[in-house]
């Protein structure tokens, strides 16, 4: 049963451009669908929602903040290392034990294919937006028909409500 969403910001949650000007990034886009899958649907199908990112962005502590996500973990390149560690501190608080196979990932670059794969090994379910690099659509149970910033996290909360749970 899925018990977490973890996802990468860039190229997931939006369509992975960063706009930067003089003082730094800028803007970020973020589809309010998503938003709505992640604030709305998720709580009331008991998921936690998780950030793993190896950027490091206030435009996405604050796009959390937004939508009650607490669990943002960036500039961190060793995503699996981070999920695992997230799932060891979960198991502990809860006195159950949450592997990979509770987790629906969903990640578009390199190096989001490491975790992918971890969690595919475990019987997790992985997903990547449309417009992902070909290396990860290859690895990814589940291709988005939906780009990066365009619905692809909706998609995938709505697979898992009707399908995974």
């Amino acid at each position: 049963m899925v018990r977490f969403l973890v996802m990468d910001v860039d190229g997931t949650l939006t369509d992975g451009k960063i706009y930067m000007g003089a003082d730094g990034e800028l803007f970020k886009a973020f589809d309010v669908k998503d938003g709505y899958a992640l604030k709305e649907m998720l709580p009331q199908m008991g998921i936690e929602p998780i950030i793993i990112t190896a950027r490091e962005s206030r435009i996405v502590e604050n796009r959390c903040r937004e939508l009650g996500i607490s669990e943002l973990h960036q500039a961190c390149r060793n995503k699996f290392a981070k999920l695992m560690e997230i799932l060891n501190s979960y198991s502990s608080k809860d006195h159950t034990t949450y592997t990979p196979s509770n987790v629906a990932y969903i990640g578009d670059d390199l190096l989001d294919i490491f975790c992918i794969e971890q969690v595919n090994i475990e019987n997790g379910l992985t997903a990547c937006p449309a417009d992902a690099a070909e290396e990860v659509k290859r690895v990814a149970k589940y291709v988005c028909k939906r780009n990066a910033g365009s619905g692809a996290v909706r998609e995938l909360v709505e697979l898992i409500q009707e399908k995974w749970r």
